[in-house]
């Protein structure tokens, strides 16, 4: 039997589809173009959104095909980031203890380190997981 690793979850993919108007259910299966897109767009005009409800499944197979399990839950990376990242919770998770701290003093470095985290969030987990 082929293990298939479940790195991302379908329930976090759809609470975070209520806000993907924003585009943080595109963000959070790695689709960081499109997430700023919805971002932009408020989903599409709240076309793509609607349409991203019947997706989501698809996009959850395909991000646990493309990331690497490990140590760091992708799940509540992107929980932190999501509800507390001007905070640099997530980075303190991860182990990132300085940037963290600065996300903490600077607002998520002025939302700018946020917007970062968004477009690279999985792939900087699969990093520290490699490693």
């Amino acid at each position: 039997m082929n293990y298939q690793p479940d790195t991302h979850s379908k329930i976090i993919g759809y609470l975070l589809w209520i806000f993907g108007f924003l585009g943080s259910h595109r963000f959070y299966y790695g689709k960081p173009i499109t997430g700023t897109i919805w971002f932009f767009t408020f989903g599409l005009f709240l076309i793509g959104w609607i349409i991203d409800l019947f997706l989501i499944p698809g996009m959850d197979r395909q991000a646990d095909r493309r990331f690497r399990e490990g140590n760091i839950s992708y799940n509540i990376s992107w929980i932190l980031l999501t509800f507390l990242g001007v905070f640099g919770v997530h980075r303190m998770y991860m182990g990132k203890w300085i940037t963290g701290i600065i996300y903490l003093l600077t607002g998520g470095l002025f939302l700018i380190g946020v917007l970062y985290d968004f477009w690279t969030l999985n792939t900087q987990i699969s990093q520290r997981n490699t490693g």
